[in-house]
Protein backbone atom coordinates (compact mmCIF):
# COMPACT_ATOMS: atom_id res chain seq x y z
CA UNK A 1 0.00 0.00 0.00
CA UNK A 2 2.73 2.49 0.75
CA UNK A 3 3.88 2.89 -3.04
CA UNK A 4 0.59 3.45 -4.34
CA UNK A 5 0.33 6.29 -1.80
CA UNK A 6 3.14 8.48 -3.14
CA UNK A 7 2.32 8.97 -6.98
CA UNK A 8 -1.53 10.34 -5.75
CA UNK A 9 0.61 12.48 -3.06
CA UNK A 10 3.05 13.89 -5.89
CA UNK A 11 -0.11 14.43 -8.56
CA UNK A 12 -2.15 16.33 -5.76
CA UNK A 13 0.48 18.60 -5.53
CA UNK A 14 0.80 18.91 -9.36
CA UNK A 15 -2.61 19.88 -9.53
CA UNK A 16 -2.38 22.75 -6.96
CA UNK A 17 0.45 24.42 -8.51
CA UNK A 18 -1.31 24.18 -11.98
CA UNK A 19 -3.87 26.48 -11.07
CA UNK A 20 -1.80 29.48 -9.04
CA UNK A 21 0.05 29.71 -12.13
CA UNK A 22 -1.39 30.28 -14.88
CA UNK A 23 -4.34 32.82 -12.85
CA UNK A 24 -1.49 34.75 -11.89
CA UNK A 25 -0.15 35.47 -15.42
CA UNK A 26 -3.49 36.19 -16.56
CA UNK A 27 -4.34 38.64 -13.59
CA UNK A 28 -0.92 40.62 -14.88
CA UNK A 29 -1.78 40.61 -18.87
CA UNK A 30 -5.77 41.65 -17.86
CA UNK A 31 -4.78 44.70 -15.86
CA UNK A 32 -1.75 46.16 -17.88
CA UNK A 33 -3.62 46.83 -21.26
CA UNK A 34 -6.82 48.50 -19.13
CA UNK A 35 -4.83 51.04 -16.87
CA UNK A 36 -2.44 51.51 -20.32
CA UNK A 37 -5.75 52.31 -22.31
CA UNK A 38 -6.94 54.61 -19.63
CA UNK A 39 -4.02 56.54 -19.34
CA UNK A 40 -4.13 57.50 -23.24
CA UNK A 41 -7.59 58.16 -22.89
CA UNK A 42 -6.75 61.00 -20.27
CA UNK A 43 -4.00 62.28 -22.16
CA UNK A 44 -5.97 62.74 -25.37
CA UNK A 45 -8.64 64.14 -23.43
CA UNK A 46 -6.18 66.79 -22.00
CA UNK A 47 -4.88 67.19 -25.54
CA UNK A 48 -8.57 68.45 -26.32
CA UNK A 49 -8.90 70.82 -23.74
CA UNK A 50 -6.01 72.46 -24.06
CA UNK A 51 -6.57 73.18 -27.75
CA UNK A 52 -9.58 74.43 -27.23
CA UNK A 53 -8.52 76.67 -24.52
CA UNK A 54 -5.17 78.00 -27.03
CA UNK A 55 -8.03 78.67 -29.18
CA UNK A 56 -10.53 80.68 -27.31
CA UNK A 57 -7.83 82.36 -25.36
CA UNK A 58 -7.40 85.05 -27.93
CA UNK A 59 -10.30 86.00 -28.90
CA UNK A 60 -11.91 88.11 -25.70
CA UNK A 61 -8.50 89.97 -25.58
CA UNK A 62 -8.46 90.89 -28.93
CA UNK A 63 -10.05 93.89 -30.97
CA UNK A 64 -12.60 91.67 -32.51
CA UNK A 65 -13.91 90.37 -29.46
CA UNK A 66 -15.92 94.40 -28.75
CA UNK A 67 -17.55 93.55 -32.82
CA UNK A 68 -20.07 90.78 -31.09
CA UNK A 69 -20.67 92.99 -28.37
CA UNK A 70 -22.17 95.39 -30.03
CA UNK A 71 -25.07 94.15 -31.14
CA UNK A 72 -26.02 92.45 -27.94
CA UNK A 73 -26.15 96.05 -26.31
CA UNK A 74 -28.12 97.25 -28.77
CA UNK A 75 -30.37 94.33 -27.99
CA UNK A 76 -30.48 95.09 -24.76
CA UNK A 77 -31.25 98.80 -25.17
CA UNK A 78 -34.18 98.60 -27.96
CA UNK A 79 -35.74 95.76 -25.67
CA UNK A 80 -35.73 97.82 -22.46
CA UNK A 81 -37.41 100.45 -24.56
CA UNK A 82 -39.87 97.88 -26.23
CA UNK A 83 -37.98 99.36 -29.87
CA UNK A 84 -40.57 102.23 -29.37
CA UNK A 85 -40.02 106.07 -31.16
CA UNK A 86 -41.76 108.54 -29.95
CA UNK A 87 -43.34 110.27 -32.90
CA UNK A 88 -44.40 113.82 -32.44
CA UNK A 89 -41.14 114.00 -30.73
CA UNK A 90 -38.74 112.49 -33.09
CA UNK A 91 -40.13 112.59 -36.22
CA UNK A 92 -41.16 115.79 -38.55
CA UNK A 93 -44.85 116.94 -38.83
CA UNK A 94 -45.02 115.54 -42.26
CA UNK A 95 -43.82 112.10 -41.56
CA UNK A 96 -46.03 111.78 -38.84
CA UNK A 97 -48.75 113.11 -40.95
CA UNK A 98 -47.60 109.94 -43.75
CA UNK A 99 -47.91 107.40 -40.75
CA UNK A 100 -51.16 108.28 -39.55
CA UNK A 101 -52.35 108.80 -43.52
CA UNK A 102 -51.34 105.29 -44.56
CA UNK A 103 -52.27 103.60 -41.26
CA UNK A 104 -55.47 105.19 -42.32
CA UNK A 105 -55.27 103.31 -45.68
CA UNK A 106 -54.50 100.07 -44.70
CA UNK A 107 -57.41 100.08 -41.67
CA UNK A 108 -59.96 100.91 -44.50
CA UNK A 109 -58.73 98.95 -47.36
CA UNK A 110 -58.36 101.75 -49.42
CA UNK A 111 -56.10 104.40 -51.09
CA UNK A 112 -56.39 108.11 -51.09
CA UNK A 113 -56.54 109.93 -54.26
CA UNK A 114 -54.01 113.03 -54.78
CA UNK A 115 -56.57 115.23 -55.07
CA UNK A 116 -57.58 113.62 -51.21
CA UNK A 117 -53.90 113.41 -50.25
CA UNK A 118 -53.84 117.77 -50.89
CA UNK A 119 -56.26 118.35 -48.76
CA UNK A 120 -54.27 117.61 -45.96
CA UNK A 121 -51.01 119.44 -44.10
CA UNK A 122 -48.54 119.00 -41.78
CA UNK A 123 -49.47 121.82 -39.55
CA UNK A 124 -51.95 119.57 -38.26
CA UNK A 125 -49.63 117.31 -36.83
CA UNK A 126 -48.20 118.74 -33.23
CA UNK A 127 -44.65 118.46 -32.85
CA UNK A 128 -43.98 118.13 -28.88
CA UNK A 129 -40.27 118.66 -26.88
CA UNK A 130 -38.28 115.93 -25.61
CA UNK A 131 -39.63 115.77 -22.20
CA UNK A 132 -40.67 112.21 -21.36
CA UNK A 133 -44.24 111.30 -22.67
CA UNK A 134 -45.80 109.90 -19.27
CA UNK A 135 -48.77 110.81 -17.09
CA UNK A 136 -46.92 113.28 -15.34
CA UNK A 137 -45.78 115.77 -18.57
CA UNK A 138 -48.81 115.13 -20.07
CA UNK A 139 -50.17 118.20 -18.49
CA UNK A 140 -47.12 120.19 -19.89
CA UNK A 141 -46.98 118.86 -23.25
CA UNK A 142 -50.93 119.57 -23.82
CA UNK A 143 -50.61 123.34 -22.34
CA UNK A 144 -47.20 123.48 -24.89
CA UNK A 145 -49.85 122.49 -27.49
CA UNK A 146 -52.50 124.94 -26.98
CA UNK A 147 -50.02 127.71 -26.63
CA UNK A 148 -51.23 131.21 -25.19
CA UNK A 149 -54.78 130.40 -25.23
CA UNK A 150 -54.31 127.53 -23.12
CA UNK A 151 -56.14 129.09 -20.31
CA UNK A 152 -59.47 130.19 -21.90
CA UNK A 153 -59.08 126.58 -23.60
CA UNK A 154 -58.97 124.10 -21.11
CA UNK A 155 -59.68 125.96 -17.71
CA UNK A 156 -62.39 128.45 -17.50
CA UNK A 157 -66.00 126.78 -17.02
CA UNK A 158 -68.99 129.17 -18.11
CA UNK A 159 -70.73 128.85 -21.21
CA UNK A 160 -70.34 132.26 -23.65
CA UNK A 161 -73.82 131.87 -25.84
CA UNK A 162 -73.12 132.03 -29.71
CA UNK A 163 -69.14 131.09 -28.80
CA UNK A 164 -69.18 128.55 -26.47
CA UNK A 165 -71.66 125.34 -26.14
CA UNK A 166 -72.70 122.47 -23.88
CA UNK A 167 -70.96 119.63 -24.31
CA UNK A 168 -68.35 121.02 -26.70
CA UNK A 169 -64.68 120.11 -25.64
CA UNK A 170 -61.63 121.44 -26.94
CA UNK A 171 -59.32 118.68 -26.30
CA UNK A 172 -60.32 114.57 -26.73
CA UNK A 173 -58.06 112.31 -25.16
CA UNK A 174 -58.57 108.76 -27.15
CA UNK A 175 -57.08 105.68 -25.68
CA UNK A 176 -57.12 101.63 -26.03
CA UNK A 177 -58.49 101.28 -22.45
CA UNK A 178 -60.23 103.05 -19.84
CA UNK A 179 -57.88 102.64 -17.06
CA UNK A 180 -55.56 104.05 -19.65
CA UNK A 181 -57.96 106.90 -19.76
CA UNK A 182 -58.39 107.64 -16.23
CA UNK A 183 -53.86 107.55 -15.88
CA UNK A 184 -53.87 110.43 -18.30
CA UNK A 185 -57.05 112.30 -16.77
CA UNK A 186 -55.03 112.57 -13.82
CA UNK A 187 -52.45 113.94 -15.23
CA UNK A 188 -54.33 117.07 -16.56
CA UNK A 189 -55.87 117.79 -12.81
CA UNK A 190 -54.65 121.45 -13.42
CA UNK A 191 -56.90 122.58 -15.99
CA UNK A 192 -59.60 120.49 -13.94
CA UNK A 193 -60.05 123.12 -11.11
CA UNK A 194 -63.63 124.96 -12.62
CA UNK A 195 -63.97 122.86 -15.49
CA UNK A 196 -64.44 119.07 -14.88
CA UNK A 197 -63.26 116.33 -17.63
CA UNK A 198 -65.85 114.32 -18.79
CA UNK A 199 -65.45 110.63 -18.89
CA UNK A 200 -66.67 108.83 -22.20
CA UNK A 201 -67.00 105.52 -20.76
CA UNK A 202 -68.49 104.54 -17.38
CA UNK A 203 -68.49 101.34 -14.81
CA UNK A 204 -71.61 102.38 -13.47
CA UNK A 205 -73.12 104.83 -15.26
CA UNK A 206 -75.88 105.09 -18.06
CA UNK A 207 -75.74 106.84 -21.31
CA UNK A 208 -78.34 108.89 -20.23
CA UNK A 209 -76.40 110.13 -16.93
CA UNK A 210 -73.73 111.04 -19.42
CA UNK A 211 -75.71 113.13 -21.87
CA UNK A 212 -77.39 114.74 -18.77
CA UNK A 213 -72.99 115.68 -17.57
CA UNK A 214 -72.38 116.77 -21.58
CA UNK A 215 -74.97 119.69 -20.63
CA UNK A 216 -72.60 122.13 -19.71
CA UNK A 217 -69.67 123.57 -20.47
CA UNK A 218 -67.05 120.68 -21.13
CA UNK A 219 -63.35 121.64 -22.09
CA UNK A 220 -61.51 118.39 -22.17
CA UNK A 221 -63.11 114.55 -22.59
CA UNK A 222 -61.26 111.28 -22.27
CA UNK A 223 -62.57 107.96 -23.45
CA UNK A 224 -62.19 104.99 -25.30
CA UNK A 225 -63.55 104.53 -28.99
CA UNK A 226 -65.23 101.32 -28.40
CA UNK A 227 -67.71 99.63 -26.17
CA UNK A 228 -67.04 96.57 -24.05
CA UNK A 229 -68.68 94.72 -21.72
CA UNK A 230 -67.16 94.13 -18.01
CA UNK A 231 -66.27 90.12 -18.32
CA UNK A 232 -65.44 89.96 -14.84
CA UNK A 233 -69.52 90.44 -13.75
CA UNK A 234 -71.96 87.29 -14.53
CA UNK A 235 -74.64 88.03 -17.30
CA UNK A 236 -77.73 89.27 -15.81
CA UNK A 237 -75.27 91.82 -13.99
CA UNK A 238 -73.87 92.92 -17.66
CA UNK A 239 -76.74 94.33 -18.91
CA UNK A 240 -77.77 96.71 -16.23
CA UNK A 241 -73.73 97.49 -14.85
CA UNK A 242 -70.76 98.64 -16.74
CA UNK A 243 -69.87 99.59 -20.30
CA UNK A 244 -67.88 101.70 -22.53
CA UNK A 245 -69.72 103.88 -23.80
CA UNK A 246 -68.74 104.91 -27.40
CA UNK A 247 -67.66 108.02 -28.42
CA UNK A 248 -69.06 108.16 -32.03
CA UNK A 249 -72.53 107.07 -30.45
CA UNK A 250 -72.49 110.09 -28.38
CA UNK A 251 -71.62 112.03 -31.10
CA UNK A 252 -74.66 110.86 -33.33
CA UNK A 253 -77.04 111.13 -30.14
CA UNK A 254 -75.95 114.85 -30.41
CA UNK A 255 -74.75 115.12 -27.07
CA UNK A 256 -71.15 115.53 -27.53
CA UNK A 257 -70.11 118.11 -30.20
CA UNK A 258 -67.02 118.72 -32.17
CA UNK A 259 -67.59 122.13 -33.06
CA UNK A 260 -64.77 123.83 -30.96
CA UNK A 261 -62.24 120.60 -31.08
CA UNK A 262 -58.48 121.79 -30.98
CA UNK A 263 -56.75 118.94 -30.05
CA UNK A 264 -56.84 115.66 -30.86
CA UNK A 265 -54.36 113.11 -28.57
CA UNK A 266 -54.15 109.68 -29.90
CA UNK A 267 -52.33 107.75 -27.11
CA UNK A 268 -50.27 104.97 -28.28
CA UNK A 269 -48.98 103.09 -25.40
CA UNK A 270 -49.01 99.80 -26.08
CA UNK A 271 -50.94 97.03 -23.71
CA UNK A 272 -49.35 94.00 -22.51
CA UNK A 273 -49.78 92.00 -25.15
CA UNK A 274 -47.68 94.93 -27.23
CA UNK A 275 -51.57 96.16 -29.35
CA UNK A 276 -52.17 100.01 -28.73
CA UNK A 277 -54.65 102.11 -30.53
CA UNK A 278 -53.97 101.45 -34.29
CA UNK A 279 -53.29 97.52 -33.72
CA UNK A 280 -55.96 96.51 -31.21
CA UNK A 281 -58.30 94.68 -33.55
CA UNK A 282 -61.56 95.62 -31.99
CA UNK A 283 -60.48 99.10 -30.55
CA UNK A 284 -59.01 100.07 -33.86
CA UNK A 285 -62.22 99.22 -36.14
CA UNK A 286 -64.13 101.37 -33.88
CA UNK A 287 -61.55 104.23 -33.71
CA UNK A 288 -60.59 104.26 -37.40
CA UNK A 289 -64.61 104.17 -38.05
CA UNK A 290 -64.83 107.24 -35.43
CA UNK A 291 -62.00 109.38 -37.84
CA UNK A 292 -63.21 108.73 -40.95
CA UNK A 293 -66.92 109.72 -39.74
CA UNK A 294 -66.07 112.94 -37.39
CA UNK A 295 -62.75 113.39 -37.28
CA UNK A 296 -60.62 113.32 -40.76
CA UNK A 297 -63.01 116.19 -42.15
CA UNK A 298 -62.13 118.53 -39.25
CA UNK A 299 -58.31 117.54 -39.98
CA UNK A 300 -59.02 118.18 -43.60
CA UNK A 301 -60.82 121.79 -42.90
CA UNK A 302 -57.38 122.59 -40.72
CA UNK A 303 -59.75 123.08 -37.43
CA UNK A 304 -58.43 120.26 -35.47
CA UNK A 305 -54.88 118.93 -34.88
CA UNK A 306 -53.53 115.52 -33.88
CA UNK A 307 -50.86 114.43 -31.11
CA UNK A 308 -49.46 111.17 -31.08
CA UNK A 309 -48.65 110.66 -27.45
CA UNK A 310 -46.40 107.45 -26.12
CA UNK A 311 -44.38 105.20 -28.36
CA UNK A 312 -45.21 103.24 -31.30
CA UNK A 313 -43.16 100.39 -31.74
CA UNK A 314 -40.82 99.96 -35.26
CA UNK A 315 -41.84 97.15 -35.87
CA UNK A 316 -45.67 99.19 -36.37
CA UNK A 317 -43.80 102.23 -38.10
CA UNK A 318 -41.87 99.89 -40.64
CA UNK A 319 -45.63 98.45 -41.57
CA UNK A 320 -46.96 101.61 -42.30
CA UNK A 321 -44.25 103.57 -43.59
CA UNK A 322 -41.89 103.04 -46.62
CA UNK A 323 -38.40 103.37 -45.89
CA UNK A 324 -37.55 107.33 -45.26
CA UNK A 325 -35.65 108.48 -48.61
Amino acid sequence: MAPVTEPTAAAAGRKRKKPHGPSKTLAKKRSDPKSKSGEKKKKKEKLKHTTHNKEKQPRPTGPQAKEPAEPDQTAVGDGASGGGVLLSATMPPARQLEFLLRSFERAVKMRLSPLELDSYSEGCMVQLGEHAQDVDSFAHHVKDAFGVCWKKELCEGQVVEGEIGVGSPSLLVISSAAVRSLELLRGLKMFTKECRPVKLFAKHLKVEEQVAMLNARVNIACGTPSRQAILSFPVFARLSIAYLVRIKKLIDMEALSLSRLKLVVLDMQKDAKSFNLFTLPQVSNEFWDLYKGYLDPKVREKKTRICFYGAVSERDITKALPPAE
